[in-house]
């Protein structure tokens, strides 16, 4: 796959990896811009690095742009996909007015929504619980980890990019 990568044009390139940052296309286009990458893992590590090195309003802007979790709504494929798969399609109306009201209170604290690599995660409930951990810390701290998070996440969406399912 990273052989096909490094071949495609650079308009090629971004469009295969686009969803790869939650609406945020920008990561792909400028990534195109650094090839050639010798694994997968590389690649990774250098989209992670331009979200570090960018801008904080345009971090801000990619915190943004990730969905809520279990609120349904526009989600993209890949996040219709990874939340279904950690059950949030089938939580109890009791967990999915908790999991709202956590939400907001996220929301409301730090300006963005909740994020976490739900793959790797062990289901809906665990996460709920993280959620309410993660209420505890501090803005700059809670940044950072969202951020690590969405590296995850953009690393488990380029392993499906990889392996295509069968």
């Amino acid at each position: 796959m990273i052989e096909a990568l490094n071949r495609m044009s650079a308009a090629g390139f971004a469009a295969t990896l686009a969803a790869v940052y939650e609406h945020s296309p920008w990561v792909a286009e400028q990534a195109a811009q650094c090839r050639p990458f010798a694994t997968i893992a590389v690649l990774a590590g250098t989209m992670q690095k331009l979200v570090r090195d960018a801008d904080p309003e345009r971090r801000l802007q990619l915190l943004r742009a990730h969905p809520e979790l279990g609120q349904g709504g526009h989600l993209t494929d890949h996040s219709s996909s990874e939340q279904s798969f950690a059950g949030f399609d089938q939580l109890t109306p009791e967990s999915a007015e908790q999991l709202a009201f956590l939400n907001r209170r996220y929301r409301e604290r730090f300006g963005f929504p909740f994020i976490i690599a739900v793959r790797g995660q062990k289901d809906a409930p665990a996460i709920i619980e993280r959620l309410e951990q993660r209420l505890g810390n501090d803005p700059p701290t809670e940044m950072t980890i969202a951020l690590e998070e969405i590296g995850r996440i953009a690393w488990f969406r380029l392993q499906q990019l990889r392996e295509p399912a069968r």
